[in-house]
């Protein structure tokens, strides 16, 4: 049944990709009509576009919203709305490099995983605070998930401005390749790329996440609070505290993920203009596309990656990126269609079972 079930799930997956690559070559028909097969020529062939060096790029931009992306499904799971995941990958990626900067008595070599946990918690901690109130306050995860978007920014700029403030480009210092995220000679299989240890790492993050929610008790309580917090209680279950664990959790992935990119050692720096992450927003994107499952949302995230990619590489003939951000969106709506047209299909299957 279950084999089934990721059949279906695959099957929708690749119809809402096809639907949305279509739209999309419609698209550069419509802007640049003389470049557009050559141009989505390129988009399809982003990710080995340049070779090995662009399948590291995919495995390294794939890193953030694999994080963000786990963050949302793993809420949705628990039937929850993780909105507030910009404003945990920020504070993540804020107090990683805040760490990595001041923790100078933790040698260098090993400083980057004492930052990355201490991103991992700041982000558990900022997404405590909308679970707290939906637990004992019932506010809407939402709207305390957006409020905490926007503090958590200004918040950050202002850290950034008083701790780590390079002034030469309003933005914070870089972390320096001493204390980033080891490659582990992963630069010399794919040369030229960004690559480190961190995509090993967050592919590892979301097999345990599966494990946690799908084979564990434990998981199972989140689930079922989520989904029905009266039942649970009935149950015995302590709903508040699955609540509020869900989404302690849920940002502890998305910080750990701002903590991955910016201790990545590439030059990321933290913008004090008042901008939310955009890794953050698109994590859902990503959520959606893997049908919130922590392992679809694995190859969700490399989809989106490798897509990102050939983007870049399209504006040499003359394609605007911004074209890249339409055709994932439609991908997107293609993917909430044919989950429509799979429960449609599932619903008149049992209808004429049942008639027999």
């Amino acid at each position: 049944m279950k084999n089934k079930e990721w059949f279906k799930s695959f099957i929708s997956s690749l119809i809402a990709i096809s639907c949305g690559l279509i739209f999309g070559l419609l698209i550069m028909f419509l802007v640049v009509p003389s470049n557009a097969l050559e141009g989505f020529s390129i988009l399809l062939r982003g990710g080995i576009y340049r070779g090995i060096k662009s399948i590291g790029e995919v495995l390294y931009l794939s890193v953030p919203i694999m994080m963000t992306g786990l963050s949302v499904a793993f809420a949705f799971k628990c039937g929850l709305f993780n909105i507030g995941t910009p404003g945990q990958y920020i504070i993540g990626a804020f107090v990683s490099m805040f760490a990595a900067f001041n923790l100078t008595f933790i040698p260098d070599s090993i400083r980057w995983l004492f930052a990355t946990l201490a991103g991992g918690v700041a982000g558990a901690l900022w997404a405590s605070v909308p679970g707290i109130l939906k637990a004992y306050r019932n506010v809407n995860e939402v709207i305390s998930g957006i409020m905490m978007n926007y503090i958590g920014m200004l918040i950050v700029i202002e850290g950034v401005k008083q701790y780590m403030y390079n002034s030469t480009g309003a933005e914070s210092y870089s972390i320096s390749k001493s204390l980033a995220v080891p490659n582990l000679g992963l630069d010399k299989i794919f040369r030229g790329s960004s690559i480190n240890i961190g995509t090993f790492i967050a592919i590892g993050v979301c097999i345990i996440a599966y494990v946690i929610m799908n084979k564990t008790t434990y998981g199972y309580e989140l689930k079922a609070a989520g989904y029905n917090s009266n039942a649970s209680k009935y149950a015995g279950m302590n709903e508040k505290k699955s609540i509020i664990l869900s989404m302690i959790i849920a940002g502890f992935f998305a910080g750990l993920g701002g903590a991955l990119v910016y201790l990545a050692g590439t030059g990321r720096t933290i913008s004090t203009a008042e901008v939310l992450a955009a890794e953050g927003f698109n994590g859902i994107s990503v959520a959606l596309l893997g049908f919130n499952n922590p392992l679809g949302v694995i190859f969700a995230a490399l989809f989106i990656a490798y897509i990102n990619l050939g983007g870049n590489y399209v504006q040499a003939v003359n394609i605007a990126v911004e074209i890249i951000d339409i055709i994932v969106a439609a991908i997107i709506y293609f993917s909430s269609f044919t989950l429509f047209i799979r429960l449609f299909l599932e619903k008149k299957r049992r209808y004429k079972r049942g008639g027999k």
